[in-house]
């Protein structure tokens, strides 16, 4: 049996297109009424990092439509057939009662759905173990390389970095812990009364708990013990669990522990505490600026090609972005 294949990404997909294709389910919104019958919503999503609505219009019969509803689960593979419009600025698939939606069972399909690697896997762990080495700190890297080297290594090496909006794809945690590493050492260059190694071990560590706030299925998605906890929490929690066997200086562990609960600045953005060293300053920006770079870059390669326009409205940050 020929198996289905993705055909095209959602951030291709263009007004009036005919589409046939599969998708993973991301979102299921509730069966209502309206005036010709049941329907329903979906939000879809691909390895491009995108998602697209697909509202199904179905006919009169409230129970043939909830049958249909109620094999869709979260996360599942979907098969579907539609016409695209534009709702509000929106691109979303329009179906009903003559389109297929065909729940695909794993061996009945071909497709990787989450965003492959922007940079070599090995490559990119070997900077990171290359920094730890470069440390004189005996203890220090003996703490940094049993975590990296023994504990998480092959989960660190391939998570993402985010649920959608910044290094969204296999290894975008690494590449990002990588990039705020470069900026930090930038600030090194410029401020000698940084401590290099408290720093770069804060950088190292700062995401870790995104290990546990997001977990990857057919899609990345938020952890049920992410969504109520938080990576800044949950990564504080397992550093100073594994702090605990080594001998570092007291003071050296609590400033550590400060640089991964207040990596994100302020109080409203979900910081326990806000920087009150330069370190943790160095990385608060370096981190944001990793992120934010990464997603103005994700935001313009993903909607140039879809408009004419040199410019895109941002809902997000209530700006417009220059696409060319």
């Amino acid at each position: 049996m020929d198996k289905y294949t993705k055909k095209q990404p959602i951030n291709k997909i263009k007004e009036g297109d005919s589409i046939e294709d599969i998708f993973v389910v991301k979102i299921k919104k509730s069966i209502r009424p309206y005036s010709r019958g049941y329907s329903f919503d979906l939000i879809l999503t691909d390895s491009s990092g995108g998602s697209i609505e697909y509202k199904y219009w179905g006919g009169q019969s409230e129970q043939e439509v909830r049958e249909l509803f109620e094999k869709i689960k979260a996360d599942c593979v979907v098969l579907v057939t539609g016409k695209v419009s534009s709702y509000k600025n929106k691109l979303q698939i329009m179906g009903d009662s003559s389109s297929i939606i065909k729940v695909l069972e794993p061996g009945e399909y071909e497709a990787e759905f989450i965003m492959k690697a922007k940079r070599d896997l090995d490559e990119m762990y070997s900077e990171l173990i290359s920094k730890i080495n470069s440390f004189e700190n005996e203890e220090l890297k003996r703490f940094l390389k049993d975590i990296f080297e023994k504990n998480i290594k092959d989960k660190f090496k391939k998570h993402p970095g985010a649920i959608q909006i910044h290094h969204n794809w296999i290894g975008g945690l690494i590449q990002h812990t990588l990039e705020v590493i470069d900026y930090c050492e930038t600030a090194i260059k410029m401020y000698k009364e940084l401590d290099r190694e408290l720093l770069l071990s804060g950088a190292m560590l700062h995401d870790i708990g995104k290990l546990e706030e997001i977990e990857t299925t057919s899609r990345i998605k938020g952890s049920k013990k992410g969504q109520l906890i938080g990576h800044l929490i949950l990564g504080a929690n397992y550093v100073s669990e594994k702090l605990k066997n080594y001998k570092l200086k007291e003071d050296f562990k609590d400033k550590l522990m400060h640089l991964i609960v207040s990596h994100h600045g302020k109080i409203e953005n979900g910081s326990p505490k806000e920087p009150m060293i330069p370190e943790a300053v160095v990385l608060y920006y370096s981190d944001g600026l990793s992120s934010k770079t990464s997603e103005m870059i994700e935001l313009i390669n993903e909607n140039k090609d879809k408009t004419e326009d040199d410019f895109i409205f941002s809902y997000r940050h209530n700006k417009n972005i220059l696409l060319r």
